[in-house]
């Protein structure tokens, strides 16, 4: 065989372990449920902000904890700590989605991504209207 050969193999065999370690470690999304049962493995959670709970961000005592309240769309409830300083405009949210892993009763968030209202539609999330 030549050295060619055997480069192109090695290069071959590299790209195919790259492409199955991103994989197993890559999260999926679930809900509340899912995370609970699989504390060890990463989630992305799909919900709303619960409005009528307390929000807690101090910066003067940890500036990269940020605790709130969500419901998921299976309409379970979890404490959520985001270990990240609070997103701007995050009460305007109108979906938010979640990720990390469950820890107990309380999700423990290392990212959040955030669907705010369009610029659009003045603001105001759209209503749909329902023919009969």
């Amino acid at each position: 065989m030549k050295k060619v050969h055997i480069i192109g193999i090695i290069v071959i065999a590299i790209s195919i372990g790259a492409i199955m370690a991103s994989l197993s470690s890559s999260s999926t999304y679930a809900n509340f449920t899912e995370a609970v049962a699989n504390p060890n493995s990463e989630y992305h959670v799909v919900g709303k902000l619960d409005k009528t709970r307390e929000m807690v961000y101090d910066p003067k005592v940890d500036a990269n904890q940020f605790t709130f309240y969500m419901v998921d769309n299976s309409n379970v409830e979890k404490r959520v700590t985001l270990h990240k300083s609070k997103p701007q405009d995050f009460e305007r949210s109108e979906q938010i989605v979640i990720i990390g892993k469950c820890n107990g009763e309380e999700f423990q968030a290392s990212d959040i991504l955030m669907k705010c209202p369009s610029k659009y539609n003045d603001g105001k999330p759209q209503e749909t209207v329902k023919k009969e």
